[in-house]
């Protein structure tokens, strides 16, 4: 049974003048129901302009009766962000059951074998699409200690490096350094000579023309790529000290 105010994928079975009978997609086809009053914000005059037999939705569990069985559902009561989130999620999902099965396969595994692998994975990393990804990223060492069968460890370090690309964030900025000592060109040099970043990132200053410079930056997520441009600035106001004014800005990309 799905739980009180989960999102569920629900196909629309049967359509009558006060509501719709579905199916759950991942409760083994369960029944529920959707009162036509919970199919849209506004009244409805004739819910087959809303609903279509056949059709797969995203809604939410908004009423649950255990012991009579009974699951109510709600569209409505969906959001945008929230149909958005789940659609993902589904999809992530069924990709990696795909692969999984696929790595099964060729490691020759018996289904009872291939649960207890899954079941490993999971615990490790949280859920299936997440330990696929880290083994596409890490190899081996996303599978360490769970003592998984070697042909099946074999064939998920091929698979999932040759399927799952590696998202990249992109990130820029406008840097502006001028110093006021002396050797201020020397002391910009070395401060942007200096700079380092994460071995899962690539820097790229550009010199734009006195006292302006871009910055590009790849990393593997924005949460890091973030974090690194964050540590680049106060590394270069410390190294270029209080006679050198520093300034950073990002640089939105365009849609």
């Amino acid at each position: 049974m799905p739980e009180q105010d989960e999102l569920v994928l629900a196909t629309i079975k049967k359509i009558m003048p006060y509501g719709a009978f579905c199916a759950l997609d991942e409760y083994q086809n369960k029944e529920a129901f959707v009162h036509i009053s919970e199919v849209a914000p506004r009244w409805i005059k004739n819910i087959h302009e809303f609903l279509h037999e056949g059709e797969h939705v995203v809604a939410k569990v908004y009423n649950l009766i255990l012991e009579k069985n009974q699951i109510d559902l709600s569209l409505k009561r969906v959001t945008p962000s929230e149909k958005k989130a789940k659609l993902e999620m589904v999809k992530r999902t069924r990709r990696a059951d795909k692969l999984f099965e696929v790595s099964i396969s060729e490691a020759k595994l018996s289904p009872a074998e291939a649960l207890v692998a899954k079941k490993k994975l999971v615990a490790k990393h949280g859920d299936l699409f997440e330990a696929l990804e880290a083994i596409s990223t890490s190899g081996e060492e996303a599978l360490k200690d769970l003592k998984l069968d070697r042909g099946l460890v074999k064939a998920l370090i091929t698979i999932c490096q040759k399927s799952i690309k590696q998202a990249k964030a992109q990130l820029k900025g406008l840097l502006k350094m001028q110093s006021y000592e002396a050797n201020g060109v020397e002391i910009i040099k070395q401060a942007l000579g200096s700079l380092a970043v994460p071995d899962t990132c690539k820097l790229t200053v550009t010199y734009l023309g006195a006292p302006r410079y871009q910055i590009d930056l790849v990393a593997p997520d924005f949460k890091t790529g973030e974090k690194a441009l964050d540590a680049i600035v106060e590394s270069l106001e410390s190294k270029a000290g209080k006679n050198t004014i520093v300034s950073f800005e990002r640089i939105k990309e365009e849609s």
